[in-house]
């Protein structure tokens, strides 16, 4: 009874020569009928429930609540796992420290060490480390990076030890670019996709993170946003992340910026909209069609401002072209 819903959603899409299962909210929607009327960015938190249903963690109870939250409204609480963690250099080595003590005590206790990883995938971005010695040259970034290393060269072969010794987890070097650059230039896939019993699995891509401007991914449509190093860890160790339901505003753009007017002046524009109404810890759902007319720098710039005035996530549909 438990995995009605859960099994009554299960969906297959044949691509080319490989099937992908994925689990369909607009067969929910069939006995759900106020689904279609839900933010997008609830959406994602629902077919996350969906995927998950276990009958402990998530229930019926929870899937229906939330399918029906365009009636009412209401804020309950959810167990969110969120399909990746992104950590950057000083919240990751904890986390690495923390797996290699996991290992110890296994192996102490005559079990098989190599049974402790990651159960989310994580990527660790190198990027907090950097201090600017030499500035103004053509070599100056190879000289600072060059630095970086001889300053960090023992943090570094931990975290490269930990790269090849765990499942699940991958450490992106330093040098390469800021963490949320990273997150969405590299990382984010939008759908993600797993093996779960011999079938590929497929989802949407969300993320929590340990950099406060996690959210710049919500630009790709993907739902991210930033958290403190502890629920981190807990989400890489396959632990959902129990949070309220949040409540949604959209805020609606149309047209295109005038010339002159910047992506900068365009958020600055947003946040004190949302300011004078008072808005805080909120998910921000931004269907925007106007964003058609905006490049992809200025759509990714509209979510990176949550964490300077407290909202979850800034999420965008893909409806930009260049």
């Amino acid at each position: 009874m438990s995995e009605t819903l859960r099994q009554s959603c299960r969906t297959q899409l044949a691509v080319g020569s490989t099937t992908y299962t994925y689990y369909s909210l607009a067969k929910l929607a069939e006995t759900y009928p106020a689904l279609a009327r839900l933010p997008y960015s609830l959406k994602v938190l629902l077919e996350n429930l969906l995927r998950n249903q276990d009958g402990a963690s998530v229930t019926a109870a929870d899937i229906e609540a939330l399918a029906g939250w365009a009636d009412g409204g209401k804020s309950g609480e959810i167990a969110f796992r969120p399909s990746r963690v992104l950590m950057q250099d000083f919240t990751g080595v904890p986390a690495v420290v923390d797996l290699a003590a996991m290992r110890d005590a296994m192996a102490k206790i005559g079990g098989n060490p190599e049974k402790i990883n990651p159960l989310s995938p994580v990527d660790l971005v190198i990027d907090h480390s950097v201090m600017v010695d030499h500035a103004g040259g053509a070599d100056s970034a190879t000289k600072n990076v060059a630095l970086e290393f001889q300053r960090n060269q023992e943090r570094y072969e931990f975290l490269r030890w930990g790269a090849g010794a765990f499942d699940n987890f991958r450490v992106v070097p330093p040098g390469t670019g800021i963490c949320h650059q990273v997150n969405l230039e590299y990382l984010a896939q939008t759908v993600w996709t797993r093996e779960e019993n011999g079938e590929v699995v497929a989802y949407p891509d969300s993320v929590v993170g340990t950099d406060s401007h996690t959210t710049m991914v919500n630009g790709l449509a993907v739902l991210g946003w930033g958290v403190g190093g502890i629920e981190a860890e807990a989400a890489m160790l396959g632990q959902p992340i129990s949070m309220l339901v949040p409540d949604v505003i959209g805020f609606r753009l149309d047209g295109s910026l005038p010339e002159g007017a910047t992506a900068t002046d365009l958020v600055l524009m947003i946040v004190e909209a949302l300011r004078s109404a008072a808005w805080s810890e909120n998910s921000l759902n931004s269907s925007a069609p106007a964003l058609i007319n905006c490049r992809l720098l200025t759509g990714r710039q509209l979510p990176i401002w949550p964490p300077n005035m407290a909202p979850h996530a800034a999420f965008s549909r893909l409806m930009m072209r260049h």
